[in-house]
C-alpha cells in the first residue's frame, strides 16, 4: 500500500508517462557530460553523480512500477544515438484527447432547415397542382372560349368560324375540319350550336385554343382507322346535304367525295371525270355509300367486278364508261 501511494504521488508530479521518460532522458544526459569531463572538481563530481544516479534509480523504480499498473504507454520507437524515448505533443494529444464531436445544429438552425425544406416542397406541390388544373378540363373555360366566336348568339356562324379556324391553323376545307364537326356531331355545315360545341369538345377534353391544335394530330388519326372512316364518311353526306333534301347535289358531292377518297383511291380522278360528264345531279345517300364499299373492295383493272351485283345503275355506268375509255 504504501509503494502505490508513492507511485501515486509521482505519476501526479509527473504529469504523465511522456513525463517521467522526459526527465530520465534529461538526467542521462546530465551524467553523459559528467563522463565527457565537463564537472572539474572530482568531490563535486562524486557527490552529483551519486546523487542523479539515486534519482535516476528512482525514477527508474517509479516508471516500472507505473508500467506494471498499466500507467504507461509506449509512446514511440528508440532513439539510435541515445536509446532513449522521445514522445511528440502530438502523439501524446492524440492519446490523451477525445475525438471531437460534430455540432449539434441550434434550435434556430434545425428550424430553418425545416421551413427551408417545407417551403421546396410547398412549391414543388403548388407548380404540380397548377399543372394538374391546366390539364383538367374545365366547362367554364369551355363556354368562354366558345363565345369569343359566337359573340352574344348560342351559335358559331360562319364569320365566327373563319376566326376559328384561323386561330386553330386549318383551312375550312381541311377535311380536319370534318373530323371535328363529326365529333361534335354538327348538323349543319359551317356552323357549332353551343349544345354541340360543349357535347363534343368535353369529348375531347379541349377548353382553348392550344388544346384544340394539340389534338389535330389525333383527329387525322382517325382517319386511318376503317371503322372510323366508314363513320365519317357515312356522317359527311347528311353533315353536307340541305337539310330539306334527301340527295346530295352533285357539286357538293363531287367536293366531299375529293376530300374523303382523293388521296386514299388511285381511281378517284377518272370517277371525278365521269361525274362531270355524267348525267347525274345529285346522288342519293345508297349511291354514296357504295362509292366507298367500290373504292375498298374493286380491284383498280375493276377485273374483279360483278355487273351483275348489287351495285347501283351509277357504279355499272361507271365501270361501261371506263372500259370503254380505255380502248385504244
Amino acid at each position: 500500500m504504501h509503494d502505490i501511494g508513492v507511485v501515486m504521488s509521482c505519476a501526479q508530479w509527473a504529469g504523465s508517462s511522456c513525463a517521467v521518460l522526459l526527465a530520465r532522458a534529461e538526467i542521462e544526459d546530465i551524467g553523459w557530460d559528467i563522463y565527457a569531463g565537463k564537472m572539474h572538481s572530482d568531490a563535486t563530481v562524486n557527490f552529483q553523480l551519486n546523487s542523479h544516479l539515486s534519482t535516476l534509480a528512482n525514477i527508474h523504480k517509479i516508471y516500472h512500477t507505473l508500467n506494471r499498473l498499466n500507467l504507461t504507454e509506449d509512446v514511440g520507437q528508440d532513439d539510435h544515438q541515445t536509446g532513449l524515448h522521445s514522445c511528440s505533443s502530438t502523439e501524446y494529444c492524440s492519446k490523451v484527447m477525445p475525438p471531437r464531436k460534430k455540432r449539434r445544429p441550434a434550435a434556430g438552425d434545425d428550424l430553418t432547415a425545416k421551413k427551408s425544406r417545407h417551403d421546396g416542397l410547398y412549391r414543388k406541390y403548388e407548380s404540380s397542382r397548377l399543372k394538374t388544373e391546366e390539364d383538367l378540363f374545365s366547362n367554364k373555360r369551355c363556354l368562354d372560349w366558345f363565345y369569343e366566336y359566337a359573340g352574344t348568339d348560342d351559335v358559331v356562324g360562319p364569320e365566327g368560324m373563319e376566326k376559328f379556324c384561323e386561330d386553330i391553323g386549318v383551312e375550312p376545307e381541311n377535311v380536319v375540319m370534318l373530323v371535328l364537326a363529326w365529333k361534335l356531331d354538327a348538323q349543319n355545315m359551317g356552323y357549332f350550336t353551343l349544345q354541340e360545341w360543349l357535347k363534343g369538345m368535353t369529348s375531347l377534353q379541349c377548353h382553348s385554343t392550344e388544346k384544340l391544335r394539340d389534338s389535330l394530330d389525333y383527329l387525322r388519326s382517325l382517319l386511318n382507322e376503317p371503322a372510323n372512316f366508314k363513320l365519317i364518311y357515312r356522317y359527311a353526306f347528311d353533315f353536307a346535304r340541305e337539310k330539306d333534301q334527301r340527295s346530295l347535289d352533285i357539286n357538293t358531292a363531287k367536293c366531299m367525295l375529293g376530300l374523303l377518297l382523293g388521296k386514299v383511291w388511285p381511281l378517284f380522278p377518272v370517277f371525278h371525270q365521269f361525274l362531270e360528264q355524267s348525267k347525274y345531279k345529285v346522288i342519293n345517300k345508297d349511291q354514296w355509300c357504295n362509292v366507298l364499299e367500290f373504292s375498298r373492295t374493286i380491284n383498280l383493272d375493276l377485273s374483279n367486278y360483278d355487273e351483275d351485283g348489287a351495285w347501283p345503275v351509277l357504279l355499272d355506268e361507271f365501270v361501261e364508261w371506263y372500259k370503254e375509255k380505255r380502248i385504244p
